[in-house]
């Protein structure tokens, strides 16, 4: 950020606050703009009408709005923007859903191995963090099953002879994970982890590497935007470790 841009030290921030509703993006407007070392003008725009002359008088869609040495500099995220931070746009990729999911699963086998064994450094660790990443993606996906079954139809090959698959694949992700984790019935979870694990890897395999198609991966659910390939491949092939494991113990 440029130095006249910061010599400005106040903001005019115009915000909806009604009894009903408070916007959050207008709280958000305002707490970065303190962050930044701004004085802020706070306007409440109390009243639907208000709000709607506001919108008018300064043609625009949306509030908040943020002026800055008596220029508009937008809505929250023009404001992010005007600061030189990172907006996500419409499609664009994000691997942040994955690293999440993987980052919070893999403390969670160091937890509780070092609650149930006295130190997170054991294999015992290991193998929760691949069944609690099993169960955590398996919940994901049951957010939205349709949403997520849609998606899978795109590559996975015995969904789109079986449609029904896609239903299914979720439960069994899930049960297999919940199983592994607890260490039961390994007759059972092994074999369903193989067999998804490897039809899976198969799949992307095919649509990625052999058909060469840009596709986004249903591995964290329907409403994701990482792309298919990497990621989705490295979940089917750690479900297929995992089964191996439990099958070699």
């Amino acid at each position: 950020m440029s130095t006249n841009r910061t010599a400005e030290k106040r903001a005019a921030l115009y915000r909806m606050v009604m009894p009903d509703h408070v916007c959050p993006y207008g709280l958000k407007a305002r707490d970065l703009l303190q962050r930044r070392g701004f004085m802020v003008d706070d306007h409440w725009l109390t009243t639907r009408s208000e709000t709607d002359a506001f919108k008018a008088e300064h043609d625009v869609k949306t509030t908040p709005q943020v002026f800055i040495a008596g220029e508009r500099v937008g809505g929250y995220d023009d404001l992010r923007r005007y600061f030189g931070q990172h907006v996500l746009e419409p499609g664009e990729t994000s691997y942040r859903p994955i690293v999440a999911v993987f980052a919070i699963t893999a403390l969670l086998g160091l937890a509780v191995s070092f609650a149930a064994l006295g130190t997170p450094w054991t294999w015992s660790a290991l193998r929760w963090f691949g069944s609690f990443s099993m169960a955590v993606l398996a919940l994901l996906k049951l957010q939205d099953v349709e949403k997520f079954s849609t998606m899978f139809l795109n590559y996975d090959l015995l969904a789109r002879r079986w449609v029904r698959y896609g239903y299914v694949y979720p439960f069994a992700e899930g049960a297999a994970g919940v199983l592994m984790a607890a260490g039961a019935l390994t007759w059972l979870s092994a074999p369903i982890a193989l067999f998804i694990g490897t039809v899976g890897a198969v799949s992307v395999v095919k649509a990625v590497y052999v058909d060469r198609r840009e596709l986004k991966c249903a591995c964290v659910g329907g409403s994701t935007n990482v792309p298919l390939g990497f990621v989705s491949l490295t979940e089917n092939i750690g479900m297929i470790a995992m089964a191996a494991w439990m099958i070699a113990i």
